[in-house]
């Protein structure tokens, strides 16, 4: 199974764009969505699976700002 990463970036003009990356293969687009789209257009068949994990660590309704600091910890 192939490892890929969506990251925020700036671009030239400091708007934020998406990399995706997947070893040797990456693409870039105005949305995360857009940026695994293209890249998954890059991949061959068997280098892309359907498991997805998306990772946010800001706050959300299920974890405040405190709960996710006191167990960061946890997770280093």
């Amino acid at each position: 199974m192939t490892t890929v990463a969506i990251l925020p970036v700036s671009d030239a003009s400091g708007e934020r764009i998406y990399r995706a990356v997947a070893g040797e293969k990456q693409s870039t687009a105005y949305t995360a969505g857009e940026a695994l789209n293209a890249l998954t257009a890059l991949l061959e068949g068997d280098e892309f699976s359907t498991l997805l994990i998306i990772q946010s660590f800001r706050p959300d309704g299920f974890f405040s700002a405190e709960q996710q600091h006191s167990n960061s910890a946890y997770l280093s």
